[in-house]
């Protein structure tokens, strides 16, 4: 079987349990990826669409290379049940190969009626088939799920959506005229070229504050961006580790300790990225 997709992608783990029970169960046995997972999917795939199985042909051994061990390769159709993302629309009925996780019983699972949230490109010059953008870009369907795709994507296209970040450009340090007091700056890159720091505040007797402004205005009543936010998945999956050595290279001994201890407790208070996915 020919189809013109270079490699078929591997369903997330989560579908072995929801195949094997069925699909009246498959709204229960999802659990959500986390925020930074489904956002590089999100804004990786072209094309984010819920559709239902509607036939499931699964390939023989010798069409199926690469397949790993507990898997098998099935060529699905489905019904396009509705269309989150993609430009030009999508055709009522679309195909896709995508290799699916044996059922408790090392069995090949029974996708036919399931509902699937799937996040792929398009395959050129065949408008009814799609290719799996990563192997976890192929998810049982459930409404938590593809609501928060939907917040993600929301997100994302708003007007005052945070910029991608690039890397870090220069940082800033400035004792107070108190003992402990000081102010830290440091300025970001990004893609779009528009304007964001970071702002760390010490002042005696009080714990130090931090925050992101967005523009050239630091706003001292700014807070911390909630964690599974737009912003925050901008700073703490695109922020390296410590500060980059030519972004303190103005600064004295001094003021680079204070700069790289700010720079950490930003870090702290972002948390972990928590970006897990294989294929991101």
């Amino acid at each position: 079987m020919a189809l013109g997709v270079a490699n078929a992608a591997p369903a997330v783990s989560q579908t072995r349990a929801a195949a094997d029970a069925g699909p009246a169960s498959a709204a229960a046995a999802p659990v959500l990826p986390g925020y930074a997972d489904l956002a590089d999917l999100a804004f990786r795939a072209p094309v984010a669409a819920v559709v239902t199985v509607v036939d499931a042909i699964r390939l023989k051994k010798e069409q199926a290379v690469g397949v790993a061990p507990g898997q098998f390769r099935f060529y699905v159709t489905a019904t396009v049940d509705s269309l989150i993302k993609g430009s030009g629309g999508l055709t009522g009925q679309v195909s896709y190969l995508v290799d699916l996780d044996a059922d408790a019983k090392a069995r090949p699972p029974k996708p036919k009626g399931m509902r699937f949230l799937l996040l792929a490109d398009r395959v050129p010059g065949r408008d009814a088939e799609l290719r799996l953008v990563a192997p976890e870009g192929h998810m049982v369907w459930s409404a938590p799920l593809e609501q928060k795709l939907r917040d993600i994507l929301t997100a994302a296209a708003a007007a005052d959506a945070p910029p991608i970040i690039t890397g870090v450009r220069n940082a800033f340090h400035v004792p107070g005229a108190l003992p402990g007091e000081s102010e830290t700056q440091i300025f970001l890159d990004t893609a779009d070229k528009r304007p964001i720091s970071l702002n760390v505040l010490r002042r005696p007797g009080e714990a130090p504050r931090w925050a992101v402004a967005l523009g050239e205005i630091v706003d001292e009543s700014a807070k911390p961006p909630a964690p599974d936010t737009l912003l925050w998945y901008r700073l703490a999956c695109a922020l390296p580790p410590s500060l980059p050595a030519q972004s303190t290279a103005n600064l004295s001994g001094g003021d680079v300790d204070a700069a790289r201890a700010d720079y950490a407790l930003v870090l702290k208070g972002l948390g972990p990225c928590g970006r897990t996915a294989r294929g991101n």
